[in-house]
């Protein structure tokens, strides 16, 4: 059996937190025993605990990756659990922590953004390469774009290995289901629904998105785009909305508990992303239930969508290039119906929760072999002599 404690710092679910909720429920309980570490109150204690995991509260990490006083802390609990490897997602001073009690460690980058000039050059970019490396046995990259600012940062190639997330399947709705969700949205049957899922940040891009549907608008298409989530930048893209007089195409639904619900209705899901996505969960759920994307080419999209498959990427902070692609799914019905199943293959061949957590356990596997393989390496093996 193979001891494992996962470290997070999400006080709220976000992506990281949704990404060890799909591993719990999915990892092989019969090679694995599995503990998860997390922010004091967090949020994700409720749903760990009802996948039957122990689950750790520990002072000092919250939303932020690094604070010395949470290492002490991290030390004590580590030194009782007396794992075979940590697995920390994001968190610095669980690396630490691990690295000091003699742990195999496994970090995951969960995100993509602009490398910091700090450690795109050096002497930074070697101080951060040294110390990645050192805190690191098995880096994982959840997109291509990620693994890019890692190296980016000096890291090593062969330190990372790109893990897609995986979903589990979105439970189709029914058609009860739909027809009250359309209600509730003022959505009719005819409707070309055009969704986004993503919190309201300037860099998510959803203003993209509302200039391609005042196009398609103006062409005389019957669109409506129902955006879910809330933000910082919400009051900001209402107030655009009335000003480009889009309240009638532009939904607002707020903060969506069931998900499944909104997927239930649309025809195509958007990512206008242009600062951070890595590989967007929303996205695969989405192609779980057979829906076509439109994305950016920002960050681990290319890696979800594949152009005129699964859906079209459009260059990004380009509201025409996106309008083009929403319109070819609008009116060719024929190409829409092919990326329709064309989803559903790829999400069933490569983004699953169980190929996620196997690829995962596999990291694990491999790390454990290793550590016997040296230390079986170092033994010294007494032959008897041959008499002659």
């Amino acid at each position: 059996m193979i001891k494992v404690v996962n470290i997070i710092s999400d006080s709220n679910i976000g992506g990281a937190g949704r990404c060890v909720l799909n591993f719990l429920k999915y990892y092989d309980r019969n090679k694995f025993d599995v503990s998860v570490i997390v922010p004091r109150g967090s949020q994700l204690i409720p749903e760990i605990e009802k996948l039957k995991t122990e689950v750790i509260e520990a002072d000092n990490i919250a939303e932020k990756s690094f604070d010395v006083q949470a290492i002490g802390q991290l030390m004590a609990i580590i030194t009782n659990l007396r794992p075979d490897i940590v697995h920390t997602h994001g968190c610095l001073s669980g690396r630490f922590a691990a690295k000091a009690c003699l742990r195999k460690v496994v970090y995951t980058r969960h995100s993509v953004f602009p490398v910091k000039k700090i450690i795109s050059r050096q002497p930074g970019k070697y101080i951060n390469k040294a110390l990645n490396e050192y805190l690191a046995d098995d880096i994982i990259a959840v997109a291509e774009a990620a693994k890019e600012n890692l190296l980016e940062g000096g890291i090593s190639a062969k330190k990372i290995k790109v893990i897609l997330n995986g979903v589990e399947e979105v439970k189709p709705c029914t058609a009860e289901e739909n027809r009250e969700t359309r209600e509730k949205y003022g959505l009719s049957e005819s409707d070309f629904v055009v969704g986004i899922m993503a919190r309201m940040e300037e860099y998510k891009g959803h203003k993209y998105l509302i200039d391609a549907a005042e196009i398609l608008k103006k062409k005389g298409k019957n669109i409506k785009v129902l955006i879910a989530g809330t933000g910082a930048y919400e009051e900001e893209l209402k107030r655009y909305t009335a000003e480009k007089q889009m309240e009638d195409t532009i939904i607002f639904a707020g903060f969506v508990s069931d998900v499944r619900r909104i997927l239930g209705v649309m025809n195509v899901q958007a990512n206008a992303s242009y600062g951070t996505e890595a590989t967007s969960l929303a996205l695969l759920e989405g192609m779980s239930l057979g829906i076509p994307a439109v994305v950016s080419n920002y960050g681990g999209n290319p890696g979800v969508i594949t152009h005129g498959e699964n859906g079209y990427i459009f260059r990004t902070k380009d509201s025409e290039d996106m309008a083009g692609y929403l319109e070819k799914l609008y009116d060719e019905k024929e190409t829409y119906e092919y990326m329709k199943k064309k989803s559903k293959k790829i999400f069933n061949s490569k983004f699953t929760a169980d190929i996620y957590a196997d690829n995962i356990c596999d990291v694990y596997s491999g790390l454990v072999k290793n550590k016997r393989k040296k230390k079986d390496e170092g033994k010294i093996v007494w032959k008897p002599r041959r008499l002659k």
